[in-house]
């Protein structure tokens, strides 16, 4: 499964000095493709938008199949670099939706744009990093009880 690819490219737009900010760079993909797409996956998983918005990013791709060396069944996409790491990211998308469902959400800290995949036992992990997003709105959190107290 592509986890590492989707969530690369979802937290390709990380928050730097409070401004929102593209870092997306990969070589010999077509960033005017894949740009548009990952901003239409990041909406769909932050619950912005439906499922459905995905749509149209596979339109026009095929997918062919084949044996390979191993005598096992594997399938190619047919569509151009951009299109296909979308694909590749969609179909993760979708494993971890089908599989482990609510495990890949966006970071419980409103002043970041990352997301997260949830590995934990007990689903309850809230932020991208607990060194940097949890440490600050905890720490936030003590200061404000210990200021009104």
């Amino acid at each position: 499964m592509d986890e590492e690819l989707l969530l690369t490219l979802l937290n390709s737009t990380p928050m730097i000095d409070g401004t929102r900010t593209d870092v997306l760079d990969m070589d010999g993909v077509d960033l005017a493709v894949l740009r548009p797409g990952r901003d239409v996956l990041q909406a769909v998983v932050r619950g912005d938008e439906p499922p459905s918005a995905l749509e149209p990013l596979l339109r026009g791709v095929t997918s062919n199949p084949s044996i390979d060396a191993a005598g096992r069944l594997t399938w190619t996409v047919d569509a151009s670099a951009a299109q296909s790491l979308l694909v590749r990211a969609i179909s993760a998308w979708d494993e971890m939706e089908r599989t482990r469902p609510g495990r890949l959400r966006p970071c419980a800290n409103n002043e970041c744009a990352l997301f997260l995949l949830d590995r934990s036992k007990s689903n309850s992990a809230r932020w991208c990093s607990m060194a940097t997003c949890g440490n600050k709105l905890k720490a936030r959190r003590h200061y404000q009880r210990t200021r009104t107290d």
